[in-house]
């Protein structure tokens, strides 16, 4: 598979995209990776996405484990492949069990979680694959996480469906070596 969004170099982008550009490698990210070169088409697009994601993915009330836990949620249902590989090392790193992301892989509800991962895991699986989330499981994110939390994962699940689907339309390929995700049905 081809990338379709070939990779802009600064000295090809027009000023707004240099502006864009320099507003993301300004920042925690450091670099254009993931969706940021597709986005760069519509920089003002790219700069408003980024300052969101900025915040979703750095700022987040909810610690990075269970936002990274999210993450990994959405990755998975939207079979982003590249969003999966970067935010599984990312998951790993903030101390969620390597079981909680293989059972994910699989399109499984993981066995062992905590409650908080537990009510991440169910709060996004039921937002992405039902649009709607039950009372059973707003109580329970609302009495881990607040309001804030709740709105939070609503921000990470929307941010990052935006992201899956930007990354597959572009066909952003994985590093060489690097195993993709089962094709599930």
């Amino acid at each position: 598979m081809t990338r379709r969004f070939k990779e802009l170099q600064p000295a090809e982008m027009t000023e707004a995209q240099r502006k864009s550009y320099d507003g993301i490698v300004s920042g925690p990210r450091g670099a254009i990776r993931g969706p940021f070169n597709a986005l760069l088409r519509s920089p003002d697009l790219a700069d408003r996405v980024q300052r969101v994601g900025e915040y979703v993915r750095f700022k987040s009330s909810l610690p990075s484990r269970l936002n990274e836990l999210a993450i990994l949620v959405v990755a998975r249902y939207w079979s982003a492949q590249y969003e999966w590989y970067a935010h599984r090392e990312l998951a790993m790193k903030a101390g969620l069990d390597p079981k909680i992301a293989d059972a994910i892989a699989e399109r499984k509800r993981p066995a062992a979680m905590k409650d908080d991962e537990a009510a991440v895991y169910d709060f996004c699986t039921e937002l992405h694959e039902k649009k709607s989330v039950s009372d059973a499981a707003y109580a329970a994110a609302l009495r881990l996480f607040g309001e804030q939390g709740i709105v939070d994962l609503i921000g990470a699940s929307g941010y990052y469906t935006l992201v899956s689907m930007v990354l597959n339309v572009d066909q952003h390929p994985l590093p060489e070596g690097v195993t993709p995700l089962p094709e599930i049905e």
